[in-house]
């Protein structure tokens, strides 16, 4: 790659996410946390200082500084309903575990001890490099070349991750493969009724076409259930290569062709209707990247898993990232938060269930 590599160094170095002021209502209580983490992190020294990274829709992500060492602190967002989604424990449990195989954060210290910030957190190292959320920064370069290699590494590394030995790594107490498809779908709609504001009349129709197509089931594997563009952070020196992937709060063992509808729901092309466009979760329409049917077949390729069923994944991940925002936006309805960039996110479920619907009428990606 050459002069672009070094093209790409120079721009994507002053694009490293940054932390911010933290938003109202969101606090951590240093009073209490400052002597919990001197006292169970001593080898760092120096003034603390807390920021809050201003991304992200779930868990809350703070930048923490001892002296020199700057830390990333998650813990639940206040005023969730889904208790099991936000399970601090085992989200550092995973990342203990994986951190040896896989690109991930160093686990530094779980806390379950309720007193300290009012829920569990864990502390993790910091690693720096790129996020890339909806739209490409202003003023970094991507071009075709290197986007097309960027998608490549994109499934290339949730390939890599679905290959993994869960066992080897001691993570086989994390779920229970067999009935995983059947559990989730029933799961999730479970879910989009505890956390109804509004009807959708399309959650109906599609939530009886997910009944009535579901494949057998394939091999189990780890499954990460979140995998998008801003859940990696890529290398500054080389925007292709995976520094570390984020957020493994839904980890579990299951069918991983869910991991892959997940990333294809996220994965939004070009040519897709503007209701599609609205939802973009990366800049995944940049000239140069893959498209989703060519993400699938390099999968396919990667992995020699059949993708005959390849539509009913898709469309249960459209309904899953749908009960998914409306969650989200229930505790914005009911006052449980005062984040301002939820106020549309209604709108957006609603949006996730048509596209989802109309998706079901097609023999294909």
């Amino acid at each position: 790659m050459g002069a672009e590599a070094a093209h790409n160094f120079s721009i994507a170095e002053s694009f490293q996410d940054s932390s911010r002021p933290i938003r109202a209502g969101e606090e951590l209580d240093l009073v209490r946390l400052e002597p919990y983490l001197r006292t169970h992190l001593p080898e760092f020294s120096g003034a603390l200082s807390v920021k809050q990274f201003p991304s992200g829709h779930s868990n809350l992500t703070y930048s923490v500084t001892l002296g020199e060492t700057e830390m990333v602190l998650r813990r639940p967002p206040f005023g969730s309903k889904v208790k099991s989604a936000h399970d601090m424990g085992r989200e550092y449990h995973v990342l203990l575990k994986l951190h040896s195989a896989y690109p991930t954060p160093r686990p530094l210290l779980y806390c379950q001890d309720e007193t300290v910030l009012g829920a569990p957190f864990y502390v993790m190292e910091r690693v720096r490099g790129v996020i890339l959320r909806r739209n490409l920064p202003e003023g970094m370069a991507l071009p075709p070349a290197t986007a097309r290699v960027l998608s490549e590494s994109f499934i290339d590394n949730l390939a890599g991750l679905h290959g993994l030995d869960y066992t080897a790594l001691g993570l086989s107490d994390l779920g229970k493969p067999q009935g995983y498809l059947e559990r989730q779908v029933k799961g999730w709609m479970e879910r989009y009724h505890g956390s109804k504001t509004h009807d959708l009349p399309e959650v109906e129709p599609l939530s009886a076409w997910l009944r009535e197509h579901m494949p057998a089931v394939s091999d189990a594997t780890l499954v990460h259930n979140d995998y998008k563009f801003d859940n990696m952070v890529l290398d500054a020196s080389d925007i292709t290569k995976v520094k570390a992937v984020l957020d493994w709060e839904m980890c579990t063992l299951g069918d991983p062709l869910t991991d892959l509808g997940t990333a294809l729901a996220y994965w939004i092309d070009p040519d897709d209707p503007p209701e599609m466009q609205m939802v973009r979760w990366g800049p995944t329409v940049a000239p140069g990247m893959l498209r989703r049917k060519e993400l699938a077949h390099r999968y396919a390729e990667k992995t020699g898993r059949n993708l005959s069923h390849i539509v009913f994944y898709y469309v249960f991940a459209m309904f899953k990232v749908g009960v998914i925002i409306q969650q989200i936006y229930y505790r914005y309805f009911h006052g449980l938060t005062k984040d301002e960039r939820f106020a549309a996110l209604g709108q957006v479920a609603h949006t996730l269930m048509k596209v989802g619907l109309k998706a079901s009428e097609r023999t294909e990606l």
